[in-house]
């Protein structure tokens, strides 16, 4: 009988290694990727003997495929995925067809903000206690974690595309962080296709299962008032005290699961600021359902100092503080940025807008922001929505300006952030290959 065809569309973290395992399963594997495909993937896919192209799609190759793997970025649209729909055949994402090959406890974590930090922490909380791994839409792929085999639990941050290829995949513990508009360029412009795909998180939970999520958040509360879910429903929240789930006690964290509660002090958070309150309150849920004690969560979430990219304070030269927010890649994120700013602020905003609406932003630009740096091909929005608001707004052409004109025009005690509120690739690679220019740039000053 001849082995199952494995096709695999787009050559990046996921693509790659979705190849590794499925070759590992005993899958007739090949590799096509519209575009470029990095070295550094060419050199894994020849090592581990996998058959590949790059530059376009070679159709009799990818037609006769007995299971195709899409890669979070190609768009459900493009003509390829058209073709093989058309034509039966399954598309599934690498997370799905990764989960099939685990029995270890999976918890997956989504939402528009906060889920890298949430799954950084949680993954922080677990790793004395238990076997886990870490990836998903951070790190590893899930599926090369899988082809390592050594793991009996995953915390995998998962994104909006990644769950739109799940057919059965079902983490045991789901977390939702928050709802805001985002990539809806890839969902009509319809903010309800958005919600529906995030919550397909927990579409195949049982009654086993535990799904945790902002019960401060109107979209998230819409939709479960609309809908039936069968995992158990933990909320936390800032607002309100819940029978179930974590809220705000006299200043301390307060988790109640089974009628057993537990309390954690805020004021003990490494990370600080509201936004930061609920990611430990996901991430400690998630550890006590997991049986973490309660003297290593605690130390955890007191030494705990949040990711790269993400309201990372760089230097501060001259009284000023450069701080890195590349990760915001959306309105949202960039709102909790401005609201945790405490001096007079020169903003670097700016990038590939996916259908961004700044009205939420007014109030805080006009209350914190002196000057704004646009850093993008296409920055008219931008300029349309703040132009009567801030006395200085300057258009720039890469990073390395972008920061020179900040150094100039912040005074003693202000804050240079980038918080572009935007994707990165009209200028560059990633979120993370802005962060990493923006941090060059500042050191060479």
């Amino acid at each position: 009988m001849k082995n199952k065809r494995l096709v695999i569309l787009g050559a990046g973290e996921s693509g790659v290694g979705t190849a590794i395992l499925g070759k590992q399963k005993g899958y007739e594997v090949f590799v096509s990727d519209f575009g470029k495909i990095k070295e550094a993937y060419k050199e894994v896919l020849r090592d581990n003997g996998l058959d590949w192209e790059e530059g376009g799609h070679t159709e009799t190759k990818i037609l006769d495929a007995d299971v195709v793997m899409k890669s979070p970025g190609i768009p459900d649209t493009a003509a390829i995925v058209d073709q093989l729909r058309a034509k039966g055949v399954q598309v599934i994402s690498e997370i799905e067809f990764a989960s099939k090959y685990t029995n270890a406890t999976i918890v997956g974590i989504t939402g528009s903000n906060g889920k890298t930090t949430t799954a950084s922490l949680t993954y922080a909380l677990l790793k004395d206690g238990l076997n886990v791994g870490l990836g998903g839409n951070i790190g590893k792929s899930f599926a090369e974690l899988v082809s390592e085999g050594n793991y009996k639990n995953y915390v995998l941050e998962l994104s909006s595309f990644q769950l739109d290829g799940i057919e059965t995949f079902a983490p045991h513990i789901a977390v939702l962080t928050n709802l805001s508009p985002d990539h809806l360029d890839r969902y009509e412009y319809d903010y309800k296709k958005y919600i529906a795909s995030k919550f397909r998180i927990t579409m195949n939970q049982t009654e086993d299962d535990y799904f945790i999520y902002d019960g401060d958040d109107p979209d998230i509360k819409n939709w479960l008032d609309s809908h039936e879910i069968k995992a158990k429903k933990l909320p936390f929240s800032l607002q309100r005290e819940v029978q179930e789930g974590a809220c705000i006690k006299d200043n301390n964290i307060l988790l109640t699961i089974d009628n057993t509660q537990h309390t954690m002090p805020i004021a003990q958070l490494g990370l600080q600021g509201q936004h930061n309150t609920k990611n430990a309150m996901a991430a400690t849920t998630v550890a006590t359902l997991l049986k973490i004690r309660k003297a290593t969560i605690r130390e955890c979430l007191e030494s705990f100092q949040g990711v790269e990219h993400r309201l990372e304070k760089v230097l501060k030269i001259n009284n000023v503080m450069y701080i890195n927010d590349s990760k915001a890649t959306n309105v949202n994120a960039t709102f909790y940025a401005l609201d945790s700013m405490e001096t007079p602020t020169v903003w670097i905003v700016g990038g590939v807008d996916k259908g961004n609406d700044y009205t939420q932003l007014l109030p805080l630009v006009n209350e914190k922001v002196k000057a704004i740096i646009c850093l993008g091909v296409d920055n008219e929005k931008i300029k349309q929505s703040f132009g009567n608001i801030v006395d200085l707004m300057v258009e720039t052409a890469g990073m390395e300006e972008a920061v020179k004109v900040a150094y100039k025009i912040a005074e003693r005690n202000d804050t240079v952030l980038l918080s572009p509120a935007c994707a990165s690739f009209d200028l560059f690679e990633n979120y993370e290959d802005r962060g990493r220019q923006f941090k060059n740039a500042i050191r060479n000053l």
